[in-house]
Formats: C-alpha cells, structure tokens, sequence
C-alpha cells in the first residue's frame, strides 16, 4: 500500500506539468442580417428618431481540450427572411464536428433568435439561467420565452443546468458563463480566456448594439429596468478590468473581431 502512495504521489508533479486545454472560439452564422430600425423599441428614453442598425445573429462554438460548447442556437431553418441560410449542423460539419460532440449548449436567454437550433443538440447539457427555465417550464410560460426548442428538455429526455449564477463551464475559469439579468429573468453572457488573443465577452442581448451599450441604453421590451442596468455596469467593469474585447453579438460591426469561419480565435 505504501508503494502505490509512494507512485501515486510522485506522479503528481508529471500531472501538474500538463499543459493546460487548449481554447478556442469560433463565429458561426446564425441568421441572415436584417436592417433594424432601432428608434421605437430599444430605447426607453426615446433616444433615437432615425437609427438603424444592421444587426447579425451569431453563435459561437467554443472548443476545450476535446470538449465543445456552443453558444447560442440562433433562429430556426423555418424562422422566414432571418433564417439562416446554413444550418449550424451543416457549418460543424465544415470543420468536422458533429452533433453528438457537442457537450454543452449555453443559452444566454429564452428568445427564439437565440434558441431555434437546440433542437439539433439533444445529447448536449444545457446551461440557461433559472429564471429563463422558470419562465418556460411555468403553467403559463412566460409570452416572450420561445418554449418548443426546449421540448427534449422539458420532458426529461435531457440534461439542464439551470444557472443560479455564474457557472465556470470546465472548471479552470477559461469559460465562464456570467450572471448578467435584465434583459429577461435568467439572462446570461459569456467569457472566454483565449491564450492569444486574450479574454473575450460575448454579450448575448445584455446590449444589442454599439450606441445602447456605449450610453447604457434599455430596450422597451427588457424584463427589468434596473437589473439590465447593474448587469450593464458589472460587464463593463470586468470589461476593462480583464481588457477583454467585447462582441455585442448582434451588432454586424463585431463580426470581424473574429477570424472569419471556419477559422478560429486562438
């Protein structure tokens, strides 16, 4: 018995010397661009009169070691002239992942735009935060959550976290999904700790567009006022404390901080 200790404990400096798991992000489509007038509904200020702003639907494929996650699911293959024009599944297959590699899906929010392909990931576990779980698994789900995505998953048929907080996806603080509520009840955004390019936050809709975040901006349509302005003001201080770049994922001007697919930030 003392032998094996003896092996076991003087193989610990050998695993400690292991590099750490390699990380990666890579933008995929997720919708065709749409020219949004962004005066009546993403202000509750009034501040625009006549902006428009090009906004882009973009997931995200995150690779860790041999582990994958996807962030965001994007508008479903029916969703009209939003749709993407190459599924999720068929962009994966590009760079030969398939479906069932897919670990885990994060959901920044319940909106169709962001949820429309998880059906194409029933093996994956998803992360969503609990007050967008709560509002689609209630008696009377909530009338923005974007429920039949989530169907596998509301019968039981698959795996769900459903986030109180923060959740650091591999436990080593490269991937961290970020409490960041406001724009619906258990909204989340997203943080990744790439070795070259440095720390990266994708927003999810916390903000949708350069001028809302830049001037701390509240959509009419937010679940509550006050939280998306808190959430607002913890990422952009961790923004600039970890000098992150930012992508406002449904801002087209974002689209090229990322190497353009299938190639990947490293």
């Amino acid at each position: 018995m003392v032998v094996g200790l003896t092996a076991a404990f003087a193989a610990l400096p050998a695993l400690a010397q292991q590099p750490p798991p390699e990380v990666t992000l890579t933008r995929i489509d997720c919708g065709t661009p749409v020219l949004n007038d962004v005066g009546a509904r993403f202000s509750d200020t009034y501040a625009y009169t006549d902006l428009k702003v090009l906004f882009t639907y973009s997931c995200y494929l995150i690779k860790h070691g041999s582990d994958y996650m996807l962030w965001d699911t994007g508008h479903s293959m029916s969703a009209g002239a939003p749709a993407p024009k190459v599924s999720i599944v068929d962009q994966l297959a590009q760079i030969n992942v398939k479906p069932e590699q897919i670990k885990y899906v994060g959901i920044s929010h319940y909106h169709g735009d962001h949820t429309g392909q998880l059906p194409s990931f029933t093996g994956a576990t998803v992360l969503i935060g609990k007050g967008d779980w709560d509002g689609i698994t209630a008696a009377k789900p909530n009338a923005s959550a974007s429920v039949a995505p989530f169907a596998h998953w509301i019968s039981g048929g698959g795996k769900l976290d459903a986030l109180v907080g923060d959740k650091d996806v591999f436990n080593d603080g490269t991937v961290v999904v970020i409490n960041t509520p406001g724009h619906t009840p258990g909204h989340h955004s997203l943080l990744v700790r790439l070795k070259s390019m440095g720390n990266v936050l994708l927003t999810g809709d916390l903000s949708h567009f350069h001028e809302n975040y830049e001037s701390n901006g509240v959509p009419t349509f937010n679940y509550h006022r006050g939280d998306t302005l808190a959430s607002l003001d913890r990422f952009k201080k961790a923004a600039a404390n970890l000098k992150a770049t930012v992508i406002i994922q449904h801002d087209a001007r974002d689209v090229n901080k990322l190497p353009t697919f299938p190639a990947s930030a490293q």
